[in-house]
């Protein structure tokens, strides 16, 4: 059991480090999903910084394009200017006026037209001059995008390399985790394998025990039935039945008791973790000042003790009060109304803290990381212990009611009894389906808070912790439900009532009944011979009685009682022969003797018959009276020792026996607990392991299709940055030749 408790540890702790990577991983997932959108963002900005720069491109074409027609045209102008300016000064020497004036108004015209293509080029120089302004700008912009790209690509690289050493980490020791409860699962295994073959040796023990068992019933069997033919039913079978019946009284009130105390334990750990959680969730109590609502509630839920152990006290007092040698009915019982007056109070304790209960529910609705599944099983957790609270004050009812007889006789109908005790039954199971669908959904409510990124390791081990409580008090209210019902003909039937009536005893009658009892014992035990009945009355008797199926209680104190007939006769048998032995042997010493007084006696005496005939009457009354005195004294002794000494062999015997077959008996059932709970436990770890090699499997997928794609992200940047480099080399020699150009 030690190993299954650190296994279960270390398998949390290790839970618990799995949903922490878990957390991390779910975070920088998302931070890589942002990244992402951010890069789709820089290359669609990018994207478009390259579609301006094709037309500023297209553009700067265009306009060089323009620039060199501009220029040729400018070349032939001015070749026509030269060569107008030639032909018209010879013609000035050759016509007149006309031809110079011709000379002028084309030599405007050209004037003109210069001044329009240098404003032109003006105007084309500015806006060369401006966007590449422009360019540089964007360039300038780019760079720094380029550089914070770069390093937040170097961070990624390293929190990649973190998580990737981490992981390995993590998997290692997860390897050797699994390596270990392997070796733990083998050992488990061979532990198994003996508890399998101490338990067969057990079932082997325990069959031969029950088959000697049965032998011996069968000879008891044959005995009675050779021995004894016929048994008096008519107030000899009454007294075994009451007998009987306090008997099963006894022994249900030991397994009620049983119970109750498994009950009271659990309630008290589950108001104790109650108020643990109070102060750690919503607000931790060691960091900030819980709310005045949770300081009262936890105040209440501390006083629990006050209202849970007097149930326990006050139900073993009840079951102190029923012993072999009282009337046990509901008129007599005083002790129950100590138990439901506890009871009582112990459901005023649940009605006061009730609200308080629900508003600290509320209250953790109202907390600002409360998502909408943990309100809606808050909300379920209110109606169920609102149901809860509800079914012990039906519990609370119904006990009073059962506890009313004992205080006032006329104060419940006996026909009544029946339907109340069906009724607390089936209020038992209602209390069980209620706890247990308490504890499901807080169980629900524990999963969804595990999620949370602020739960700390304390309020997990508390929840936990409080769980377990539930479950315990799911196991306990459901074994009370089930033993109830099991035992609700004994509850519901009339073990003591007068002869010939229906009626319920009241206590007066139940007084006269005990004190009659004890009469009959004590005169029983004082009369060594019963008085035997007429032949034909007690054929009759033998004929109801072998007709009328008995109860399993009245058959086994007949069993009982034949046994203790068997071994008086086995004591009485040894008797006679004992009493035939020493008979033999008085009978041998007193011939012996006797030849020898005769012999004394004869060689005494010598010859007269008168004489011998009146010594030989004296010497045979003297030695009469010193045998019966003699022997009395020794007979008794020696049977009276022999008998004590058979006593104690046979119930040394009896004590070793019942004791061996106790101990084999519990040692079976618990080596077949044992045995179910480590299968149980075996499977469970086989699973665990599975889910924990897919998990592992699954981290690694993710983690290699993680760092993939982190590199093809950094390829197509690197690519993308080496383009962009190549594409602004191109842009700055073309500016470079425009420059040059416009220069020249």
């Amino acid at each position: 059991m030690a190993n299954v408790t650190d296994l279960q540890t270390k398998y949390s702790k290790l839970a618990q480090e799995y949903s922490k990577l878990r957390a991390q991983n779910q975070v920088l997932k998302k931070g890589v999903v942002d990244e992402q959108a951010n890069s789709a963002s820089l290359k669609e900005q990018l994207k478009q910084r390259d579609q301006s720069l094709r037309k500023q491109e297209q553009e700067m074409d265009s306009l060089s394009f323009r620039n060199q027609q501009l220029a040729k045209r400018v070349e032939l102008l001015q070749e026509e200017l030269a060569a107008s300016e030639a032909k018209g000064k010879k013609g000035k020497w050759t016509s007149g006026n006309s031809p110079s004036q011709h000379g002028l108004q084309t030599q405007s015209v050209f004037d003109e037209d210069l001044q329009k293509k240098i404003e032109e080029n003006e105007r084309l120089h500015i806006q060369f001059y401006e966007a590449d302004e422009r360019h540089k700008k964007t360039e300038a912009e780019l760079r720094e995008r380029l550089e914070k790209l770069e390093k937040d690509a170097e961070q990624h690289h390293g929190v990649v390399d973190g998580l990737t050493t981490k992981y390995a980490e993590t998997i290692e020791r997860l390897q050797s985790d699994k390596a270990r409860l392997e070796v733990k699962a083998q050992t488990l295994e061979r532990e198994a394998k003996e508890c399998r073959m101490r338990t067969e040796d057990c079932q082997q023990q325990l069959r031969r025990c029950q088959s000697e068992l049965n032998r011996q019933v069968k000879q008891s069997s044959s005995v009675i039935q050779e021995k004894v033919p016929f048994n008096d039913t008519s107030e000899y079978l009454r007294s075994v039945h009451c007998a009987a019946f306090q008997l099963k009284a006894r022994d249900v009130a030991g397994q009620a008791m049983s119970f109750i105390q498994d009950l009271v334990a659990a309630l008290l750990n589950v108001h104790s973790y109650t108020e643990q959680r109070v102060h750690i969730y919503p607000l931790d109590s060691s960091i900030e000042t819980i709310s005045p609502l949770n300081q009262k509630f936890s105040q209440y839920l501390h006083e629990n003790a006050a209202y849970v152990r007097p149930l326990e006290d006050s139900f073993l007092q009840l079951y102190q009060s029923i012993t072999e040698d009282t009337v046990t009915v509901l008129e007599t019982v005083v002790k129950l109304k100590i138990f439901s007056d506890n009871f009582s109070s112990y459901t005023h304790f649940l009605q006061k803290i009730l609200p308080y209960q629900l508003k600290s529910l509320e209250e953790e609705c109202e907390a600002p990381l409360c998502t909408a599944a943990l309100s809606a099983k808050n909300q379920e957790l209110q109606s169920d212990i609102k149901r809860v609270t509800s079914v012990f004050e039906k519990l609370q009812n119904y006990i009073n009611l059962l506890a009313l007889p004992s205080v006032r006789q006329d104060a419940m109908p006996h026909s009544n009894t029946s339907a109340v005790f069906t009724q607390l039954a089936a209020c038992l199971h209602s209390l069980h389906d209620a706890i247990k669908e308490m504890s499901k959904h807080y169980n629900q409510k524990a999963d969804i808070e595990r999620e949370l990124p602020t739960v700390t390791q304390k309020l997990c081990t508390t929840t936990e912790c409080l769980l377990g409580s539930l479950g315990s008090l799911t196991s306990c209210t459901g074994k009370i439900a089930t033993f109830f019902s099991n035992n609700l003909d004994f509850f519901t039937s009339s073990g003591y009532s007068p002869r010939g009536s229906t009626a319920a005893l009241n206590p007066v009658q139940a007084e006269s009944m005990l004190a009659n009892k004890k009469k009959a014992t004590a005169y029983i035990q004082a009369v060594k011979k019963p008085q035997s009945v007429p032949y034909r009355e007690a054929l009759s008797n033998r004929r109801i009685l072998t007709s009328s199926t008995e109860s399993r209680e009245g058959l086994t104190q007949q069993v009982q009682q034949s046994q203790e007939k068997i071994a008086r006769l086995e004591q009485e048998k040894e008797h006679w022969l004992l009493e035939a032995q020493l008979g033999k042997v008085r009978l041998e010493k007193e011939n012996q003797r006797i030849a020898e007084l005769e012999a004394q006696l004869a060689a005494a005496l010598g010859g007269s018959p008168n004489s011998q005939t009146a010594a030989a009457g004296a010497l045979t009354l003297m030695l009469c009276l010193t045998l019966q005195v003699g022997d009395e004294e020794s007979r008794e002794q020696l049977i009276k020792s022999h008998y004590m000494a058979r006593v104690g062999e046979l119930t040394t015997q009896l004590q070793i026996s019942d004791s061996k077959a106790v101990h084999f008996h519990s040692e079976c059932r618990a080596l077949a607990k044992r045995l179910a709970i480590a299968e149980k436990s075996r499977e469970t770890f086989s699973e665990e392991v599975k889910l924990a090699n897919q998990n592992i499997t699954r981290l690694q997928d993710e983690l290699a299709t993680t760092k993939r794609s982190y590199e093809d992200q950094l390829s197509m940047m690197s690519d993308h940055l080496c383009s962009m480099n190549e594409t602004l080399s191109k842009q700055r020699e073309e500016i470079d030749t425009l420059k040059m150009g416009s220069k020249v």
